[in-house]
């Protein structure tokens, strides 16, 4: 017992010690310590620098000590286009409460406002960054958080434009609560492990609001992704988690609410695809669970391509679309079941809640648009009706085995708290 208590009194002397050798440089233009590349040149590790309110016109700031940078009021660091910012490539270095403006465009360096490189255990948080080409690139940076900033680019195409937080061989890293627009990506992660990206708005966007390539083990959950030239593209990745997202209004001929290309084990749960020209697309895609989603007015709702095997689709809202499944290629042994279909005439003659005669998604039209999309201007026509009709008592050219042999007769309620 008393070796305990030792063990306690070293550690709590040695802690004392440690803030007692740790200081706080106060940077304004008033002070003895004028910029923030003198702060940083006089602090040790473990020092705080506190910048205080106004413009700093500062680029090429590199962090090489773990100390904590603190802007009071938002002060404003503008690069002056001059190339990168902030380049942290030290560990436990906490970055918080500035507005950082004018970095540096190049078509041969990915320029960020802040970089982070080789490094454990940072915080970059409650930024403000405009007029940019990268905001936050994360390089082989692990067990680090990205909180509540708010990153607006002025991109037109993706190929003049950086992400707005951006992930490259990292792991463990939580990005919550970042408000990013007007850039080409708003989250990008490749050969990212680990990841949760959580409660970020992503809106008006080149290319996507959320896109992984090979990368696994990440988490995606109360997000919303609105209006960017597509929502999410999960491509090539493993073991996702997908929940109560909001992926709305991704308008486009190529556009669509989530992509998913050669995944597989990715759970889709309690999301909502509302508006979009195509919910969800899908490929080469295996062991997939869609299960309380609701797809609402959407072009296509879901649109599988292809090579798909053992996904259940279960205990989902299909709502108004134009057409709820697209479908190419066989069945395979993919389930439909216990959805509710807006376009569902059958009866109920047990009063169970569950339709007596199965129900049949995928309609002829959508087969015909497949092929020959000039086709579409024929939608919601008496032709149409009819041959979809006759598809539905005979079919001919659709999956005769896809259906949902248990469709709801009420709309499900989905618990999203």
């Amino acid at each position: 017992m008393k070796n305990k208590h030792y063990i306690f009194f070293f550690l709590t002397l040695l802690f004392s010690i440690t803030n007692l050798w740790s200081s706080t440089i106060t940077v304004c233009a008033t002070c003895s310590v004028k910029t923030i590349q003198q702060a940083l040149d006089l602090a040790q590790d473990g020092d705080t620098i506190m910048v205080k309110k106004g413009i700093y016109k500062e680029a090429n700031l590199k962090i090489n000590k773990s100390i904590t940078l603190i802007g009071e009021g938002l002060p404003t660091i503008d690069g002056e286009a001059k190339g990168e910012i902030i380049t942290i490539g030290a560990d436990n270095v906490t970055l918080d409460g500035f507005k950082i403006i004018n970095v540096g465009v190049s078509y041969t360096t990915d320029y960020a406002a802040v970089r982070v490189v080789n490094s454990e255990g940072y915080t970059i948080q409650n930024l403000v960054l405009e007029k940019l080409f990268f905001g936050i690139y994360l390089q082989k940076s692990n067990n680090g958080k990205v909180l509540n900033n708010k990153v607006q680019g002025e991109a037109v195409t993706e190929f003049n434009s950086g992400n707005a937080v951006h992930l490259w061989y990292c792991k463990n890293v939580e990005v919550r609560g970042n408000d990013a627009r007007n850039v080409r990506d708003g989250i990008y992660l490749e050969f990212s492990d680990n990841i949760t990206i959580i409660d970020n708005f992503s809106k008006d966007n080149v290319r996507y609001g959320l896109h992984f390539m090979f990368s696994n083990n990440n988490t995606v959950v109360n997000n919303v992704f609105e209006s960017n030239g597509a929502g999410i593209a999960l491509m090539f990745s493993k073991f996702m988690h997908v929940e109560n997202n909001v992926i709305k209004k991704n308008w486009g001929s190529a556009a669509y609410g989530l992509l998913l290309k050669e995944v597989t084990d990715v759970t889709l749960k309690n999301n909502i695809f509302m508006e979009n020209t195509v919910g969800i697309t899908v490929e080469g895609s295996n062991r997939l669970i869609y299960s309380h989603n609701n797809f609402t007015s959407n072009g296509y709702a879901i649109r599988v391509k292809g090579a798909c095997y053992d996904n259940q689709i279960i205990d989902n809202n299909f709502l108004y679309n134009s057409f709820d499944i697209s479908y190419n290629g066989r069945i395979n042994d993919n389930k439909f079941d216990n959805n509710f279909w807006s376009n569902y005439t059958g009866y109920d003659l047990d009063k169970d809640g569950i339709g007596d005669v199965p129900y049949r998604p995928v309609k002829l039209f959508s087969y015909i648009v497949n092929r020959t999309p000039e086709t579409i201007i024929l939608l919601r026509s008496l032709f149409i009706d009819l041959i979809d009709f006759s598809e539905k008592v005979s079919p001919v050219f659709t999956p005769d085995d896809l259906m949902d042999e248990n469709p709801r007769m009420k709309r499900i309620e989905h618990d999203r708290n």
